[in-house]
């Protein structure tokens, strides 16, 4: 069991989808909730929403790698990341995870996904925020002008020195 749990600690898909995966159809299965639409629809959104997500999630995952000298840990990082999709978007591997599990939803045809989804990304915000004041701890101001730049989800990255409404 510890080796499962030290493999998944280093996997990129957070707690919160992983539920909402195993729930969502569990749900479909006591109450059906199907999506309006074709199949055939289903089947392309949900395709590319969830090779978007593995995407975004492989990616992310390279840049981190490649900016570790020595073994890696997902949760304990050596440098802070900026570039590669960092430079978009602070926690490129949620908005990944988020893409998976609509993709999933999607493909399934379950509109409980538009149920499941929100409720695992809250969580997982509420996590993301606890994680940005370690990065902060840790990067003193290197962090602070890194999240005066970059978007945590989505958005466009600022220039510096650029005025902010």
């Amino acid at each position: 069991m510890t080796r499962i749990r030290a493999v998944y600690d280093n996997t990129p898909f957070p707690e919160g989808q992983a539920v909402g995966l195993v729930v969502d159809p569990v749900l479909d299965r006591v109450r059906p909730m199907p999506l309006p639409g074709s199949r055939a629809l289903h089947l392309t959104a949900g395709l590319l929403a969830l090779a978007a997500g593995f995407a975004l999630d492989a990616w992310a995952l390279m840049e981190r790698r490649r900016r570790t000298a020595g073994e890696f840990r997902l949760e304990e990082p050596e440098s802070l990341v900026t570039t590669g999709p960092y430079a978009w978007c602070r926690h490129p591997m949620y908005v990944g995870s988020w893409l998976i599990h609509l993709g999933v939803g999607v493909i399934r045809g379950s509109g409980w996904v538009a149920v499941t989804l929100p409720v695992g990304a809250i969580a997982e915000h509420l996590g993301a925020l606890a994680e940005e004041r370690a990065l902060h701890r840790a990067f003193g101001e290197e962090w602070a002008d890194y999240r005066e730049r970059v978007p945590r989800y989505a958005g466009w990255p600022r220039r510096r020195g650029r005025a902010t409404a």
